[in-house]
């Protein structure tokens, strides 16, 4: 019963020995990361001149390895365009209740523009749904006797707890199409306890501050997932105990309900309803997805491709302070250069992989995964058939690492590829050490699996000193200007980071059979449920 899996795994090893014959240079990784993270760049930010440069570094670089053009008109760019949209004006928002309207200040009711209406007037009744999760087939049914058809609903951030965090995370970012295909015209979230301790209120402020982006379709249009859900708001806690307070519920019960394993707290109505308005103007972008392709050497094996993936852009300029240039040197110029580093290896192996490798250079990760969207929903005629995603984002390179987590692993057969890859290299694959970061749905793989395309990332792991030093760079320097050449990079961290990737690409390029997610894996069947599926091990 398990034969393909192990199938899998020994044509792996087989192959893993070419990519030993082509030296990884820690040297590499260490002048890439340099060039991508200079302030010459100004923070790689989409739209502007240095993730212009940036990308004509990536494809230079393609260039020199002998890598095809595969994208439009053949180069190496796969045009796209981003819609940016920002708030006019402040925008108001009126709870009305208990026979009294109060209107909230626009640092207690956070919002951002509207990607597909320049003016939004919302007048409606407010009911609370729990977590607004609706999904009874998984037991999450916070709709049951709920009528949200033309109101707004009030859900918790999060999910409850007990949930798996990767399925939880599936959940949390499906509220608002769910809340939309209830019928609703806009969401309220209030903070649970634990995601209030996860982050400030001032760092909420921060992230809502930055435009609302995505990318734009032939036909001109913006693409929004939950088109009807007009706007969302986030309540601060003050304001959202007095909102329940006035429906006859306490908050600090809901919430203390919620904390709760396991905790459900109820729908009600709310006996209120909310004024909402706001303006937006929106500025087009140009920028491009960086892409080559490495072509197969099977005939038949060749129609398909193993794309490695890293998104290039960061956060731009805005820090307040004599340095506001935020360089992502580990976020991602890391992962471009780790990315660039695998490219070497696979384009100077004795004989090239069977299955073709296209490489992605992605722009717009930051602003929502939207570089990986746009090309996971527009596939590259020159790449035939995607079927397996890798990739490189902010691997956390200040130390040597010792064992790796693989994210992603476990749905399907790239997991014993992945495990003997590492294991080559004396490197063993943890489990998720924060699953409450709900890093699976967090980075630009996911939209491959949205798509159906099995997929890994790989982050180095918690052994030994990893968790301090991981942990460390999160807390102070993680969307920091801090996040610069100033850090104590370990290069060889880099080089053997590359290596175990390389190894799995190539494990997955020879395969008799493209990687397949298990048989029963949640994942496999919401996005590819009439895919074959492989026996779980």
């Amino acid at each position: 019963m398990k034969l393909p899996v192990l199938l899998a795994a020994t044509l792996s090893v087989a192959s893993l020995a070419q990519a030993q014959e082509v030296p990884i240079r820690a040297s590499d990784v260490q002048a890439d990361v340099t060039f991508l993270a200079d302030d010459l760049l100004l923070g790689r930010e989409p739209g502007t001149p240095g993730f212009d440069i940036a990308a004509r570094f990536v494809a230079a670089r393609y260039q020199a390895l002998g890598l095809k053009p595969a994208g439009a008109d053949g180069t190496y760019y796969q045009p796209v365009t981003f819609r940016e949209a920002r708030l006019a004006g402040p925008p108001a928002v009126t709870l009305r209740y208990g026979g009294r309207a109060m209107a909230i200040a626009p640092d207690r009711a956070l919002l951002r523009a509207s990607l597909t209406d320049r003016a939004v007037a919302i007048s409606a009744p407010l009911v609370f749904a729990g977590f607004g999760i609706d999904r009874a087939d998984l037991g999450q049914d916070d709709y049951r006797g709920i009528d949200a058809r033309g109101k707004v609903v009030v859900v918790l951030s999060g999910y409850p707890k007990g949930v798996d965090s990767e399925l939880g995370a599936f959940l949390g970012a499906e509220k608002t199409v769910m809340a939309m295909r209830r019928g609703a015209v806009a969401v309220i979230t209030v903070q649970t306890l634990q995601d209030r301790k996860r982050g400030t209120w001032d760092h909420l402020i921060e992230s809502v501050a930055r435009p609302a982006r995505t990318w734009v379709g032939d036909d001109g249009q913006a693409f929004v997932r939950a088109r009807d859900i007009k706007v969302s708001v986030m309540l601060h806690p003050d304001v959202a105990e007095r909102l329940f307070a006035a429906a006859g519920h306490s908050l600090d019960g809901v919430l203390a309900q919620a904390d709760r394993a396991g905790g459900r707290p109820g729908g009600f109505d709310m006996q209120a309803s909310a004024d909402i308005a706001l303006t937006s103007q929106w500025r087009d972008i140009r920028t491009e997805n960086v892409v080559a392709l490495l072509p197969g050497s099977d005939p038949v094996l060749a129609r398909q491709s193993v794309v490695l993936s890293a998104h290039l852009d960061h956060l731009g300029v805005g820090g307040k302070g004599p340095d506001r240039i935020y360089n992502g040197a580990m976020d991602n110029a890391a992962g471009v250069a780790t990315m660039l580093a695998a490219a070497r290896a696979l384009a100077g192996v004795p004989q090239r992989p069977r299955r073709s490798v296209l490489f992605a250079a992605l722009t717009g990760e930051e602003s929502g995964l939207l570089g990986s969207d746009y090309l996971a929903r527009h596939p590259l005629p020159t790449a035939g058939a995607m079927v397996a995603d890798v990739n490189f984002d902010m691997p956390v390179l200040l130390y040597r690492f010792t064992d790796l987590v693989a994210f992603g692993a476990q749905h399907s057969t790239i997991g014993p590829i992945a495990a003997a890859a590492a294991g080559r290299d004396g490197i063993t694959l943890s489990p998720d050490p924060i699953p409450e970061e709900g890093v699976f749905t967090r980075s630009d793989h996911y939209r491959f699996v949205q798509q159906g395309i099995p997929a890994v990332f790989m982050v180095p792991g918690f052994a030994g000193d990893g968790e301090r030093q991981f942990r460390a760079f999160l807390k102070d320097h993680y969307h920091q200007v801090s996040d610069d050449l100033s850090l104590p990079f370990d290069w060889e961290a880099g080089a053997l980071f590359a290596r175990v990737n390389t190894d799995i690409v190539l494990g997955l390029a020879n395969a008799e059979q493209p990687p397949r997610w298990f048989a029963g894996d949640f994942f496999g069947q919401q996005y590819a449920p009439d895919a074959p599926k492989a026996p779980k091990p």
